[in-house]
Protein backbone atom coordinates (compact mmCIF):
# COMPACT_ATOMS: atom_id res chain seq x y z
CA UNK A 1 0.00 0.00 0.00
CA UNK A 2 2.99 2.09 -0.14
CA UNK A 3 1.44 3.85 -3.48
CA UNK A 4 -1.48 5.34 -1.00
CA UNK A 5 1.37 8.09 0.45
CA UNK A 6 1.33 9.66 -2.90
CA UNK A 7 -2.39 10.38 -2.73
CA UNK A 8 -2.97 14.31 -2.39
CA UNK A 9 -5.26 16.29 -0.09
CA UNK A 10 -8.14 17.14 -1.93
CA UNK A 11 -8.33 19.95 0.86
CA UNK A 12 -5.18 21.81 0.98
CA UNK A 13 -2.55 19.79 -1.53
CA UNK A 14 -0.44 18.05 0.87
CA UNK A 15 0.35 14.25 1.28
CA UNK A 16 -2.05 12.14 3.14
CA UNK A 17 -0.90 9.21 5.04
CA UNK A 18 -2.89 5.81 5.93
CA UNK A 19 -3.81 6.25 9.50
CA UNK A 20 -3.90 2.54 11.07
CA UNK A 21 -6.16 3.23 13.83
CA UNK A 22 -8.49 5.42 12.01
CA UNK A 23 -8.12 2.85 8.59
CA UNK A 24 -8.67 5.74 7.10
CA UNK A 25 -6.42 8.02 4.73
CA UNK A 26 -5.84 11.55 6.74
CA UNK A 27 -3.67 14.44 6.13
CA UNK A 28 -1.09 15.70 8.72
CA UNK A 29 -1.33 19.22 7.32
CA UNK A 30 -5.20 19.97 7.79
CA UNK A 31 -6.19 16.72 9.67
CA UNK A 32 -8.60 16.28 6.82
CA UNK A 33 -9.89 11.79 6.98
CA UNK A 34 -10.94 10.09 3.73
CA UNK A 35 -12.10 6.94 2.80
CA UNK A 36 -9.32 4.85 0.55
CA UNK A 37 -11.56 3.91 -2.04
CA UNK A 38 -12.54 7.73 -2.32
CA UNK A 39 -9.39 8.91 -3.00
CA UNK A 40 -8.33 5.99 -5.47
CA UNK A 41 -11.63 6.42 -7.74
CA UNK A 42 -11.40 10.28 -7.46
CA UNK A 43 -7.32 9.90 -8.75
CA UNK A 44 -8.50 7.25 -11.12
CA UNK A 45 -10.85 9.51 -12.76
CA UNK A 46 -8.48 12.50 -13.00
CA UNK A 47 -5.35 10.36 -14.72
CA UNK A 48 -8.39 8.97 -17.05
CA UNK A 49 -9.77 12.20 -17.58
CA UNK A 50 -8.35 13.23 -21.28
CA UNK A 51 -6.95 16.76 -21.57
CA UNK A 52 -9.26 19.73 -23.09
CA UNK A 53 -9.49 19.05 -26.70
CA UNK A 54 -11.30 22.05 -29.29
CA UNK A 55 -12.23 21.04 -32.68
CA UNK A 56 -13.00 23.57 -35.11
CA UNK A 57 -13.70 23.99 -39.19
CA UNK A 58 -11.48 26.73 -39.86
CA UNK A 59 -12.97 27.38 -43.47
CA UNK A 60 -14.80 30.64 -43.85
CA UNK A 61 -17.34 30.93 -46.89
CA UNK A 62 -18.90 33.78 -47.73
CA UNK A 63 -17.42 35.92 -51.16
CA UNK A 64 -18.82 38.83 -51.89
CA UNK A 65 -20.86 38.98 -55.25
CA UNK A 66 -19.56 40.70 -58.33
CA UNK A 67 -19.66 44.57 -58.02
CA UNK A 68 -21.43 44.43 -54.41
CA UNK A 69 -17.13 45.50 -52.71
CA UNK A 70 -17.54 47.97 -55.52
CA UNK A 71 -20.75 49.81 -54.09
CA UNK A 72 -19.06 49.99 -50.48
CA UNK A 73 -16.44 52.87 -49.37
CA UNK A 74 -14.25 52.53 -46.58
CA UNK A 75 -13.58 55.24 -44.05
CA UNK A 76 -9.97 55.49 -42.07
CA UNK A 77 -10.16 57.34 -38.40
CA UNK A 78 -6.59 58.55 -38.25
CA UNK A 79 -6.75 58.48 -34.37
CA UNK A 80 -7.92 55.17 -33.30
CA UNK A 81 -6.89 53.55 -36.64
CA UNK A 82 -10.70 52.20 -37.06
CA UNK A 83 -12.19 51.32 -40.40
CA UNK A 84 -15.59 51.87 -41.18
CA UNK A 85 -17.36 50.41 -44.06
CA UNK A 86 -21.14 51.89 -45.43
CA UNK A 87 -22.87 51.91 -48.64
CA UNK A 88 -21.59 54.43 -51.18
CA UNK A 89 -24.68 56.51 -49.90
CA UNK A 90 -23.76 57.11 -46.80
CA UNK A 91 -21.19 59.81 -45.49
CA UNK A 92 -18.74 59.60 -43.02
CA UNK A 93 -17.43 62.41 -40.93
CA UNK A 94 -16.72 61.22 -37.56
CA UNK A 95 -15.62 57.83 -36.15
CA UNK A 96 -18.24 56.46 -34.45
CA UNK A 97 -15.83 55.03 -31.66
CA UNK A 98 -13.71 58.06 -30.41
CA UNK A 99 -15.33 60.70 -32.31
CA UNK A 100 -12.48 61.91 -34.20
CA UNK A 101 -12.78 63.23 -37.89
CA UNK A 102 -12.59 60.02 -40.45
CA UNK A 103 -10.88 60.28 -44.22
CA UNK A 104 -11.89 58.50 -46.76
CA UNK A 105 -9.72 55.42 -47.74
CA UNK A 106 -11.32 53.89 -50.90
CA UNK A 107 -13.48 50.96 -51.49
CA UNK A 108 -13.91 47.79 -49.38
CA UNK A 109 -11.95 44.90 -50.98
CA UNK A 110 -10.07 41.73 -49.35
CA UNK A 111 -12.67 40.86 -46.44
CA UNK A 112 -15.26 38.56 -46.20
CA UNK A 113 -18.83 39.11 -46.67
CA UNK A 114 -21.20 38.25 -43.66
CA UNK A 115 -23.09 35.67 -43.42
CA UNK A 116 -25.75 36.97 -41.33
CA UNK A 117 -26.93 40.69 -39.83
CA UNK A 118 -29.53 41.46 -37.22
CA UNK A 119 -31.29 44.58 -38.43
CA UNK A 120 -31.64 48.01 -36.47
CA UNK A 121 -35.27 47.54 -34.69
CA UNK A 122 -34.29 50.48 -32.47
CA UNK A 123 -34.44 53.90 -34.53
CA UNK A 124 -32.15 56.79 -33.43
CA UNK A 125 -35.25 58.90 -31.21
CA UNK A 126 -35.86 55.56 -29.65
CA UNK A 127 -32.28 54.71 -28.60
CA UNK A 128 -32.22 58.15 -27.41
CA UNK A 129 -35.00 57.78 -25.37
CA UNK A 130 -33.76 54.72 -23.84
CA UNK A 131 -31.03 56.80 -23.09
CA UNK A 132 -32.89 58.88 -21.19
CA UNK A 133 -34.56 56.39 -19.04
CA UNK A 134 -31.45 54.75 -18.30
CA UNK A 135 -29.33 57.47 -16.83
CA UNK A 136 -32.58 59.04 -15.32
CA UNK A 137 -32.74 55.68 -13.19
CA UNK A 138 -29.39 56.21 -11.36
CA UNK A 139 -30.19 56.96 -7.98
CA UNK A 140 -26.50 58.50 -7.80
CA UNK A 141 -25.97 60.49 -10.60
CA UNK A 142 -25.25 64.35 -10.16
CA UNK A 143 -28.55 66.33 -10.03
CA UNK A 144 -27.48 68.45 -12.77
CA UNK A 145 -26.69 65.37 -15.43
CA UNK A 146 -29.68 64.87 -16.91
CA UNK A 147 -30.57 68.27 -16.96
CA UNK A 148 -27.01 69.55 -18.65
CA UNK A 149 -26.17 66.48 -20.20
CA UNK A 150 -25.82 67.04 -23.82
CA UNK A 151 -26.55 64.31 -26.34
CA UNK A 152 -23.27 64.98 -28.58
CA UNK A 153 -23.90 62.29 -31.43
CA UNK A 154 -26.02 59.20 -32.11
CA UNK A 155 -24.63 56.63 -34.22
CA UNK A 156 -25.98 53.43 -35.67
CA UNK A 157 -23.07 50.67 -35.89
CA UNK A 158 -22.71 47.18 -37.50
CA UNK A 159 -20.47 45.50 -35.27
CA UNK A 160 -18.72 42.31 -36.81
CA UNK A 161 -19.26 38.79 -34.18
CA UNK A 162 -18.51 35.55 -35.42
CA UNK A 163 -21.11 33.09 -33.96
CA UNK A 164 -19.72 29.45 -33.42
CA UNK A 165 -21.56 26.14 -33.00
CA UNK A 166 -20.37 23.15 -31.47
CA UNK A 167 -21.36 20.09 -29.86
CA UNK A 168 -19.38 19.50 -26.27
CA UNK A 169 -18.85 16.17 -23.78
CA UNK A 170 -18.02 17.58 -20.29
CA UNK A 171 -16.93 16.02 -17.53
CA UNK A 172 -16.55 18.47 -13.84
CA UNK A 173 -15.32 16.56 -10.88
CA UNK A 174 -16.32 18.82 -7.27
CA UNK A 175 -15.25 19.27 -3.98
CA UNK A 176 -18.08 19.23 -2.14
CA UNK A 177 -18.81 19.93 1.93
CA UNK A 178 -21.49 20.12 4.57
CA UNK A 179 -20.73 21.37 8.13
CA UNK A 180 -22.29 20.23 11.38
CA UNK A 181 -21.71 22.03 14.57
CA UNK A 182 -22.68 21.24 18.13
CA UNK A 183 -21.44 22.00 21.41
CA UNK A 184 -21.43 20.71 25.08
CA UNK A 185 -20.32 23.13 28.77
CA UNK A 186 -17.10 23.54 27.40
CA UNK A 187 -16.18 23.19 23.73
CA UNK A 188 -18.08 24.70 20.27
CA UNK A 189 -17.11 21.99 17.99
CA UNK A 190 -17.54 21.97 14.03
CA UNK A 191 -17.42 19.11 11.77
CA UNK A 192 -17.15 19.58 7.70
CA UNK A 193 -17.41 16.79 5.26
CA UNK A 194 -16.01 16.48 2.53
CA UNK A 195 -17.80 14.61 -0.74
CA UNK A 196 -16.30 13.90 -4.20
CA UNK A 197 -18.67 14.86 -6.35
CA UNK A 198 -19.16 13.91 -10.18
CA UNK A 199 -20.99 15.39 -12.94
CA UNK A 200 -20.61 14.51 -16.80
CA UNK A 201 -22.89 14.87 -19.91
CA UNK A 202 -22.74 16.66 -23.83
CA UNK A 203 -25.03 19.17 -24.79
CA UNK A 204 -24.87 21.82 -28.24
CA UNK A 205 -24.19 25.56 -28.78
CA UNK A 206 -25.25 27.54 -31.32
CA UNK A 207 -24.30 31.14 -32.48
CA UNK A 208 -21.54 31.38 -29.74
CA UNK A 209 -20.89 35.01 -30.42
CA UNK A 210 -17.51 36.40 -30.19
CA UNK A 211 -16.46 40.08 -31.06
CA UNK A 212 -14.73 40.15 -34.14
CA UNK A 213 -13.58 44.16 -33.63
CA UNK A 214 -10.46 45.38 -31.17
CA UNK A 215 -11.90 48.77 -30.71
CA UNK A 216 -14.89 47.40 -29.26
CA UNK A 217 -14.17 45.51 -25.99
CA UNK A 218 -15.42 41.73 -25.20
CA UNK A 219 -16.64 42.52 -22.33
CA UNK A 220 -18.46 45.72 -23.24
CA UNK A 221 -20.21 44.00 -26.19
CA UNK A 222 -21.33 40.83 -23.79
CA UNK A 223 -22.79 43.21 -21.37
CA UNK A 224 -25.26 44.28 -24.35
CA UNK A 225 -25.80 40.58 -24.77
CA UNK A 226 -28.23 38.74 -25.97
CA UNK A 227 -28.68 39.58 -29.31
CA UNK A 228 -31.73 37.23 -30.50
CA UNK A 229 -30.59 35.34 -33.32
CA UNK A 230 -33.67 33.84 -34.77
CA UNK A 231 -34.06 37.56 -36.03
CA UNK A 232 -31.32 37.26 -38.38
CA UNK A 233 -31.73 37.31 -41.99
CA UNK A 234 -29.27 37.03 -45.13
CA UNK A 235 -26.80 39.77 -45.01
CA UNK A 236 -27.68 42.52 -47.95
CA UNK A 237 -26.06 45.40 -48.59
CA UNK A 238 -29.63 47.48 -48.78
CA UNK A 239 -29.07 46.70 -44.49
CA UNK A 240 -26.32 49.13 -44.61
CA UNK A 241 -28.08 52.01 -45.53
CA UNK A 242 -27.98 55.10 -43.67
CA UNK A 243 -25.60 53.23 -40.77
CA UNK A 244 -22.23 52.47 -40.41
CA UNK A 245 -19.96 48.60 -40.42
CA UNK A 246 -16.87 47.75 -38.73
CA UNK A 247 -14.91 45.93 -40.78
CA UNK A 248 -13.98 43.49 -38.88
CA UNK A 249 -10.13 42.94 -37.96
CA UNK A 250 -9.86 39.69 -35.32
CA UNK A 251 -10.05 36.58 -37.82
CA UNK A 252 -12.30 33.68 -36.93
CA UNK A 253 -9.02 31.34 -36.42
CA UNK A 254 -7.95 34.37 -33.44
CA UNK A 255 -11.44 34.52 -32.44
CA UNK A 256 -11.67 30.80 -31.51
CA UNK A 257 -9.59 31.04 -28.07
CA UNK A 258 -12.31 33.34 -26.54
CA UNK A 259 -15.42 30.82 -27.93
CA UNK A 260 -13.28 27.89 -26.32
CA UNK A 261 -13.20 30.21 -23.02
CA UNK A 262 -17.33 30.56 -23.01
CA UNK A 263 -17.95 26.76 -24.33
CA UNK A 264 -16.04 26.05 -21.16
CA UNK A 265 -17.54 28.23 -18.81
CA UNK A 266 -21.15 27.14 -19.52
CA UNK A 267 -20.15 23.61 -19.53
CA UNK A 268 -19.32 24.17 -16.16
CA UNK A 269 -21.88 26.11 -15.44
CA UNK A 270 -24.50 23.59 -16.36
CA UNK A 271 -23.15 21.21 -14.60
CA UNK A 272 -22.42 22.42 -11.32
CA UNK A 273 -26.47 23.56 -11.29
CA UNK A 274 -26.96 19.91 -11.43
CA UNK A 275 -25.30 19.80 -8.15
CA UNK A 276 -27.40 20.82 -4.57
CA UNK A 277 -27.74 20.04 -0.98
CA UNK A 278 -24.10 20.87 -0.26
CA UNK A 279 -22.98 24.22 1.75
CA UNK A 280 -19.80 24.51 -0.97
CA UNK A 281 -19.46 23.26 -4.06
CA UNK A 282 -15.78 23.96 -5.48
CA UNK A 283 -15.13 22.42 -8.76
CA UNK A 284 -11.61 20.52 -8.85
CA UNK A 285 -10.61 20.04 -12.53
CA UNK A 286 -12.48 19.66 -15.78
CA UNK A 287 -12.28 18.17 -19.03
CA UNK A 288 -14.40 19.28 -22.22
CA UNK A 289 -14.06 18.35 -25.43
CA UNK A 290 -16.13 19.87 -28.98
CA UNK A 291 -16.57 18.11 -32.12
CA UNK A 292 -18.55 19.18 -35.23
CA UNK A 293 -17.29 23.45 -34.50
CA UNK A 294 -17.97 25.70 -37.28
CA UNK A 295 -18.56 29.29 -37.48
CA UNK A 296 -20.47 32.06 -39.49
CA UNK A 297 -20.10 35.88 -39.67
CA UNK A 298 -22.87 38.45 -38.63
CA UNK A 299 -23.15 41.56 -38.17
CA UNK A 300 -25.00 42.73 -34.91
CA UNK A 301 -26.72 46.24 -34.39
CA UNK A 302 -25.49 48.67 -31.84
CA UNK A 303 -26.05 52.49 -31.14
CA UNK A 304 -22.97 54.17 -30.03
CA UNK A 305 -24.05 57.71 -28.20
CA UNK A 306 -21.06 60.26 -27.17
CA UNK A 307 -22.66 62.76 -24.53
CA UNK A 308 -20.77 65.45 -23.11
CA UNK A 309 -20.89 66.76 -19.19
CA UNK A 310 -19.25 69.41 -17.38
CA UNK A 311 -16.98 69.01 -20.87
CA UNK A 312 -16.26 65.12 -20.37
CA UNK A 313 -16.60 62.94 -23.06
CA UNK A 314 -18.85 59.95 -22.12
CA UNK A 315 -20.12 56.90 -24.56
CA UNK A 316 -22.92 54.76 -24.16
CA UNK A 317 -23.45 51.46 -26.21
CA UNK A 318 -27.10 50.51 -26.71
CA UNK A 319 -28.30 47.08 -28.12
CA UNK A 320 -29.76 48.47 -31.23
CA UNK A 321 -31.88 45.09 -31.15
CA UNK A 322 -33.59 44.62 -27.33
CA UNK A 323 -32.35 48.25 -26.05
CA UNK A 324 -30.04 46.74 -23.76
CA UNK A 325 -27.49 49.68 -22.37
CA UNK A 326 -24.18 50.00 -20.90
CA UNK A 327 -21.99 53.44 -20.43
CA UNK A 328 -20.21 55.50 -18.25
CA UNK A 329 -22.70 57.32 -15.83
CA UNK A 330 -21.10 59.72 -13.36
CA UNK A 331 -21.70 59.55 -9.30
CA UNK A 332 -21.84 62.10 -7.08
CA UNK A 333 -19.99 61.27 -4.47
CA UNK A 334 -21.84 63.87 -2.34
CA UNK A 335 -24.89 61.43 -2.39
CA UNK A 336 -23.32 58.14 -1.27
CA UNK A 337 -22.02 60.28 1.24
CA UNK A 338 -25.41 61.57 2.48
CA UNK A 339 -26.38 57.59 2.03
CA UNK A 340 -23.44 56.40 4.29
CA UNK A 341 -22.88 59.12 6.67
CA UNK A 342 -26.05 61.37 6.35
CA UNK A 343 -23.96 64.57 5.34
CA UNK A 344 -24.45 66.41 2.05
CA UNK A 345 -20.62 67.30 0.68
CA UNK A 346 -20.19 70.86 -0.27
CA UNK A 347 -18.48 69.83 -3.53
CA UNK A 348 -19.89 67.12 -5.66
CA UNK A 349 -16.77 65.68 -6.89
CA UNK A 350 -17.71 63.37 -10.60
CA UNK A 351 -16.31 59.12 -10.51
CA UNK A 352 -17.57 57.15 -13.48
CA UNK A 353 -18.86 53.20 -13.07
CA UNK A 354 -19.93 51.04 -15.88
CA UNK A 355 -23.60 50.06 -15.52
CA UNK A 356 -25.71 48.22 -17.99
CA UNK A 357 -29.72 47.88 -17.54
CA UNK A 358 -32.57 46.31 -20.04
CA UNK A 359 -34.81 48.94 -21.57
CA UNK A 360 -38.40 48.58 -22.67
CA UNK A 361 -39.29 47.85 -25.90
Amino acid sequence: MADLFEYKCPNCGGSVEFDSNLQKMKCPYCDSVFYVEALKNMDSRLEEAPDDEFKWATETASQWDEGEEEKMSVFVCKSCGGEIVCDETTAATSCPYCDNPVVMAGRLSQTLKPDFVIPFKLDKNRAKEELKKYTGKRRFAPKLFNTENKLDEIKGLYVPFWLFDSDASASVNYNATRTTTWSDSKYRYTKTDHFDVFRSGTMSFCNIPVDGSTKMADELMESIEPFDFSEAVDFRTAYLSGYYADKYDVSMEDSIGRANERIKESCEETLRSTVSGYESVIAQSSSIQTSNGVAKYALYPVWIIHTVYKGERLTFAINGQTGRITGNVPVSKAKLAALFAGITAVATPVIYFIGTALGLI
